[in-house]
């Protein structure tokens, strides 16, 4: 018999009724009764007082920040607070920016890194409502933007930033009104990948792109937000165009779903197949994640009235964005920069609606996070790198 549970006596309950003979109305809540007593025996865990956690600690007021494995407390649950304990973390390309360069940290000289991680709540703070003990659950990434449009007092709130340490930790408290449910369907390895490029994706193709069935849609790479993007939009009934260096993972794209697959280091003017692949047309959806290097071409893949959405800077910052190419067309852009609680809500329900699942590159033990971190910088991966705090 496991600890914390006792053995159910029906003598015992038999004795306190009073009763030598009971219905079967009466032995039906009796067993309802039994049942929750011994599960929540079972429930009650017990939550250590010091844990282990990751910081990334400056070494000078200008210098990098080294990944260190350290002794930590755990912060017992307050008002409005949740105690989550971590079973996965998952890296995003901001992550290493944020090691190498102190993005997004401002003064602060010490920080728990990630922004994604999911887990189980283990104890929950006075006046919780929208949580309880043994619900699943995943921090947003802008942990005070709930719903509506982005502001200014928003953007500070990042997990693993300015004013929050992240998930690379064995326990994390957080306010309620910072996390959602996970959808059913997931593992808490599959979970941890949706914060970032999950809500990334989901806001450039849906909230922001309007994506509809038949629509074309072009990603570049099969990074996080590109994998995500590419089973969202094969789930929708979308045709998808990936490119990528690699011929191995465009067959893995294909396997997942591509139509379109173009190398692009061996056809730099990746435009014109993807105008091909279309019929001349272009495409309807661009999920535009390399920057300055890619804005051209990708702009020049645009069909009249369609959308792309601007994401992140792998091969740089910077670019134009012609004002009148897109105004002689009636395409739209949209600088993308993640999303609220509300669109991660929709997201989830789309998730398992349409029985989604995270592309997972690989896992890597909690103790040898640092690999982690190496092989995201070096491109060693296909959709996501996940951390488990279970291996």
């Amino acid at each position: 018999m496991s600890h914390g549970t006792r053995r159910f006596s029906w003598k015992c309950v038999l004795a306190r009724t009073g009763a030598a003979v009971v219905s079967a109305a009466t032995l039906t809540a009796l067993i309802v009764v039994a049942s929750l007593t011994i599960a929540s025996r079972v429930e009650a865990k017990p939550i250590p007082s010091t844990q282990k956690q990751y910081r990334l600690v400056r070494t000078g007021k200008q210098g990098p920040l080294s990944l260190q494995l350290v002794d930590a407390p755990v912060h017992q649950p307050g008002p409005h607070e949740v105690l989550v304990k971590v079973h996965a973390a998952s890296l995003n390309r901001h992550d290493i920016f944020t090691i190498k360069e102190g993005f997004g940290l401002g003064s602060r000289e010490s920080v728990v890194p990630l922004s994604d991680g999911a887990g189980e709540v283990v104890a929950i703070g006075s006046g919780v409502t929208r949580f309880r003990v043994g619900d699943r659950v995943a921090g947003i990434f802008f942990q005070r933007w709930l719903s509506g449009r982005a502001r200014a007092e928003f953007l500070s709130s990042v997990l693993g930033g300015e004013q929050f340490d992240g998930m690379l930790t064995q326990y994390a408290t957080l306010n309620e009104q910072g996390l959602v449910k996970l959808p059913p369907s997931l593992s808490y390895e599959e979970g941890s990948t949706l914060p970032c490029a999950g809500v990334t994706a989901w806001n450039g193709l849906f909230t922001q792109g309007h994506l509809q069935r038949g629509d074309t849609v072009l990603l570049e790479g099969t990074g996080g937000v590109s994998s995500f993007g590419l089973v969202f939009a094969v789930a929708a009934g979308a045709k998808v165009i990936i490119t990528s260096s690699h011929d191995e993972k465009l067959e893995r794209a294909k396997a997942l779903g591509a139509f379109g697959t173009i190398n692009y280091k061996k056809t730099p003017d990746w435009e014109k197949p993807v105008r091909q692949l279309t019929g001349g047309r272009g495409v309807d959806q661009i999920l535009e994640v390399g920057g300055k290097d890619t804005v051209p071409h990708a702009l020049k893949s645009l069909a009249v009235g369609g959308h792309i959405a601007l994401i992140g800077g792998l091969g740089g910052f910077g670019g134009d964005i012609p004002v009148t190419a897109l105004l002689s067309t009636g395409s739209t852009a949209s600088g993308i920069y993640v999303g609220s609680r509300a669109d991660f809500e929709a997201m989830n329900a789309f998730i398992e609606r349409h029985h989604v699942k995270p592309v997972v590159d690989r896992v890597i033990p909690f103790s040898d996070a640092k690999t982690a971190y190496e092989l995201m910088e070096a491109d060693q991966f296909f959709g996501k790198i996940v951390i488990s705090m279970d291996r």
